[in-house]
């Protein structure tokens, strides 16, 4: 099988470099940050039905766009721009010549997106770009059509391959709780027909392998999950599962050929979930998939995009299964699998006659690459590679760790060390991610990992309770455990790094940013000995006033602001804000002025704080940036201050 020989043929020709510049340095060397703030040409391509075009999302400095390539020569020839903080949330290929696209905004690199329900259509002919849904003038793209000035906003569920020009979509009133149909839409017309209301707030949708609705999952005010089924088209819904009563999450993924078999995703009351076949007759339950550690991280669907094939899971890699390893699909990805060891893949589009797939493949030491795999003549392209001027070879490796926290909780987490490292304890950076609930750490390709890595560092990012991947049980350990039980796993964790000896005891820094700054913060506050010093990147430092900012919102966000970080008057005493005459080494923040996830305020008020403690401090203030700096200049002066400030207390390389 034909693979890989396009990326290794470009990576060949920057390998010198990517060692110059990825290679562990010492305490006297200069890592040049080029590479680790230049923007790549594509993120996500997607190959047309008919197999001649590529759509690809393109990342700006500012926003996220979308062109369309010719496959044969790639050049461009079409395309769509939104307004600065846009981005393409996501697209759907409706026919050979149109493209639907899903907008989001987001305000900066460590800000996740969020869909504005705005959507445009994107033709070939001519290359304009029209307006389906959307509220605003100024945010998304270009022009109104069909929907004229309504308030709906929308999103796509299914492109209807059985209807080309029309999309079925999932349409909602702007409110704190939304309540949604599904409609089709016809782009040429922009006609819409109804086809069915949510009998739940807001609710998603899952489809047959026919097309046809069949379940809607939604939350109350309470957050509680609700799913509701119905036998076809003309039935009315029922409700299958309330979470409040049964007390498991239950999460439809779709449907087998017969029309009776349900294949659906469970909570567990211990461990991760399982997805399970329910006969919708009888809601008889069939265990299906479960892994021992980890949830599903991805469903695999086959050909048509609506029936559920299998999972892909990650843990100390990536590895798939399938509810039946003889089907068609199965044999594909074990064929792709097998061609790319040690990688995972993914299939993110094919043609309409399911001859050519788009896969995208990578792992924790490569940004990905994509291919173009023929199935009848079992050979695999290479189309583009992401971050090419980084060859893998010299970058650092990442492993799983396991450990046990001091109440008996086991802690899952990764380890990277310099590629060329001694055995021995290293200078360590304890990095927690940010969240914190439900979002996890990965085994995969993490740019600040691999530059913390190439300055001389050991990294270790640790999913504490309350992190996803692990199962609804693990991820409830971590209610209202700001500043405590989630605080004690990373203390945990550090302390095993030093036990196994990866961790020079004496040079151990917390970096984080968003919830991850407040946990460095914290850790300083909590274990004054044990870190030499903290970095706090775009983080949050007063908990009444983040509980505050959430609770206005909405009446379902107060709530989750009470459940999951606790009652107002409980977190003046979790703050770092008002801890900081515990902190007794030097901090650096980091923060932009226009983040409205961590305003700048918390920053300031922390500085404040510490200087009063006659605690060092220093900052790096950015009045245009937001939730995570995304103009180059800036994100690099971050990388040579924050390498800057390391280097002045562990030791290793600076950056310039």
């Amino acid at each position: 099988m034909q693979t890989r020989m396009w990326a290794f043929a470009r990576r060949l020709a920057v390998a010198l470099l990517a060692v110059a510049v990825a290679s562990p340095a010492s305490a006297q060397a200069q890592i040049d940050l080029t590479p680790y703030v230049r923007r790549d040409h594509y993120e996500t391509i997607k190959i047309s039905p008919d197999g001649k075009h590529l759509a690809a999302t393109v990342p700006l400095e500012d926003r996220t766009v979308l062109v369309v390539l010719d496959r044969a020569d790639k050049k461009v020839v079409a395309g769509g721009m939104g307004v600065a903080n846009s981005a393409v949330w996501d697209f759907w290929w409706v026919d050979e010549t149109r493209i639907v696209i899903s907008m989001a905004q987001s305000f900066g690199s460590k800000d996740p997106l969020y869909a504005t329900g705005e959507l445009h259509a994107l033709e070939l002919d001519g290359s304009r770009v029209k307006r389906l849904f959307g509220r605003k003038d100024d945010v998304g793209l270009v022009q109104r059509y069909g929907a004229g000035d309504a308030v709906e906003l929308a999103t796509v569920i299914d492109p209807l391959p059985e209807e080309p020009g029309a999309v079925m979509i999932a349409t909602w009133i702007p409110g704190a709780t939304p309540k949604t149909q599904v409609e089709t839409l016809n782009l040429r017309s922009g006609r819409r027909n109804v086809v069915v209301s949510a009998p739940v707030r807001r609710a998603g949708f899952t489809l047959d392998p026919a097309g046809a609705v069949r379940f809607a999952d939604g939350l109350d005010e309470r957050n509680y999950r609700k799913l509701h089924y119905r036998e076809g088209a003309d039935a009315p819904w029922k409700l299958v599962n309330d979470s409040a009563q049964s007390g498991f999450i239950a999460e439809a993924l779709g449907m087998a050929a017969d029309g009776i078999t349900a294949y659906v995703q469970v909570s567990q009351a211990r461990g991760p979930d399982q997805i399970e076949a329910w006969d919708m007759r009888t809601l008889a339950r069939k265990p299906l998939l479960r892994d021992p550690v980890v949830d599903p991280d991805a469903i695999l669907f086959d050909v048509d995009g609506r029936t559920p094939v299998g999972a892909r899971y990650m843990d100390d890699g990536i590895r798939m299964r399938f509810f039946d390893e003889g089907s068609a699909m199965a044999r594909r990805y074990r064929m792709l699998e097998k061609a790319m060891p040690g990688s995972g893949v993914e299939i993110t589009s094919t043609t309409r006659d399911g001859r050519l797939m788009m896969v995208r493949a990578w792992n924790d030491r490569e940004a990905g690459e994509y291919l173009l795999f023929d199935t009848e003549a079992k050979t695999a392209n290479g189309v583009f590679a992401r971050m090419v001027w980084f060859a893998p070879g010299t970058m650092a490796p990442t492993r799983k760790v396991e450990l046990q926290a001091r109440d008996g909780v086991v802690l899952h987490g990764y380890l990277t060390r310099p590629q060329a490292a001694a055995d021995a304890p290293l200078p360590t950076v304890v990095m927690p991610h940010g969240g914190p609930y439900g979002i996890h750490d990965a085994w995969d390709f993490d740019l600040d990992t691999q530059l913390l890595a190439a300055a001389g560092y050991a990294v270790l990012r640790i999913n504490y309770r309350g992190s996803g991947n692990y199962g609804r049980a693990y991820r409830a350990l971590g209610a209202q455990e700001w500043g405590g039980t989630m605080q004690d796993d990373l203390t945990d964790a550090t302390r095993w790094a030093i036990g196994e000896k990866v961790a020079d005891p004496a040079r151990i820094c917390i970096v984080g940013a968003s919830y991850g700054g407040y946990a460095a913060l914290m850790g300083a506050a909590k274990e004054p000995d044990l870190y030499r010093c903290a970095v706090g990147y775009v983080g949050v430092y007063d908990l009444p006033a983040l509980h505050a900012d959430r609770a206005r919102s909405a009446a379902w966000m107060r709530h989750w602001a009470n459940d999951w970080m606790g009652e107002r008057d409980t977190l003046a005493a979790r703050s770092p804000v008002n801890l900081a005459d515990r902190i007794r080494v030097p901090v650096f923040l980091a923060a932009g002025g226009a983040d409205d996830i961590a305003p700048i305020v918390h920053s300031k008020r922390m500085q404040r704080a510490l200087e009063a403690a006659d605690v060092p401090v220093q900052t790096l203030y950015i009045d245009s940036e937001g939730h995570g700096f995304r103009k180059e200049e800036h994100r690099r002066r971050y990388y040579t201050q924050l390498l800057a400030f390391l280097s002045e207390h562990l030791g290793g390389a600076t950056g310039h």
